[in-house]
């Protein structure tokens, strides 16, 4: 056997043994798990936000709050680690959606594979974020914003930065347009219940079917909202080059209790990431893996 023969046998070896690895339970189980966490976060997330409208909470209604809400309770440091192990199994899991295409009929399109690569690598960040907390002087205990990172700081800083570049003004509004379309097209998806097609819905009863199409619909939307206003903040921030305008997603949560509807749209949206989180816990236990 040639050289370039024996490197393209070795070549379809090592990729028939990746999908064997990307289709083993034990890859269903950490995707299963991760987005039982991915829930657990909107969740936490959610319930601060709502207790920030009723004026009686000062903690980030974000990533970070929601590490530091963990990691107060007992047993708080080991519940964070067992987080850390799900969120690597939701970027392992999404890692193979890129190389081999997601379990939906369109799923090897590249715009999907990308899609994936991006969440992993976005996991990724998650993870190492998690894990320098965790590892550092007074891990868990350390309490504040240092417990998963200020995302109103982080955007803040991101935007500073972007904005010192040539052009800087212009990638800041291209990535809120991206951000802004984001969160449109999340909020039109989940509307139209295109995530039907990645639920395996004939192992549902009817009445799991009607619930699982509410949350559903309910906390995709008030989650593209969200992203879609966070994006608004970015464009915003080009327009004045002042990356003080960027906003985190606490920042952007509390943006809304400022509208002329006040913390009763605060309520509705922090409500609808709740919603969000059960519906990513019926992903954990429907969603088409492999």
């Amino acid at each position: 056997m040639s050289a370039s023969a024996s490197m393209a046998a070795s070549g379809r070896e090592a990729k028939a043994a990746g999908r064997r690895a990307a289709d083993s339970k034990v890859m269903v189980g950490l995707a299963k798990a991760g987005l039982a966490a991915r829930g657990l976060l909107y969740v936490i997330v959610g319930v601060i936000a709502v207790q920030i409208a009723l004026g009686n909470k000062n903690q980030e209604a974000d990533r970070g709050g929601a590490v530091e809400e963990i990691g107060n309770k007992p047993f708080g440091e080991a519940m964070l680690w067992a987080l850390v192990v799900a969120l690597i199994g939701m970027c392992l899991w999404r890692l193979t959606e890129a190389a081999f295409g997601q379990a939906t009929p369109d799923g090897n399109k590249a715009t999907k594979r990308l899609m994936s690569l991006g969440r992993a690598i976005f996991y990724g960040v998650v993870v190492t974020s998690l894990i320098r907390t965790l590892t550092a002087a007074g891990g868990s205990r350390g309490q504040g914003q240092d417990s998963g990172g200020s995302s109103n700081k982080t955007s803040k800083d991101l935007t500073a930065k972007a904005l010192d570049w040539p052009g800087g003004r212009y990638l800041v509004g291209i990535a809120g347009l991206v951000l802004l379309g984001v969160g449109v097209g999340m909020a039109v998806r989940y509307a139209m219940r295109k995530f039907r097609e990645k639920l395996m819905t004939g192992e549902m009863s009817a009445r799991q079917r009607k619930l699982v199409d509410v949350v559903g619909v309910v906390g995709g939307v008030s989650r593209g909202a969200v992203f879609g206003v966070a994006g608004g903040f970015v464009i915003y921030a080009a327009v004045k080059f002042d990356p003080n305008k960027a906003k985190g997603v606490d920042q952007t949560l509390r943006s809304f209790a400022e509208t002329p509807a006040g913390p009763a749209l605060l309520v509705v949206i922090a409500l609808g990431l709740v919603v969000f989180g059960v519906y990513s816990f019926c992903e954990a236990r429907w969603r088409k893996v492999r």
